[in-house]
């Protein structure tokens, strides 16, 4: 990925959105099951199973 070059008198200002508290909490508990693992987190099935039931319909 390369960097990309501000043009004269133009600012690219990216903004994200802030995250929520149970984002921040399930981010930090993905990073701390990796780090003591080297696994990365598994989703569960109920919301697999709900993706599955809307992409066969």
């Amino acid at each position: 990925m390369g960097f990309i070059k501000e043009p004269d008198g133009i600012d690219f200002v990216v903004d994200s959105k802030p995250l929520t508290d149970k984002d921040r909490k399930r981010i930090s508990d993905a990073i701390a099951l990796f780090k003591t693992t080297g696994k990365k987190e598994i989703y569960s099935p109920i919301r697999l199973k709900k993706k599955r039931q809307n992409t066969s319909a």
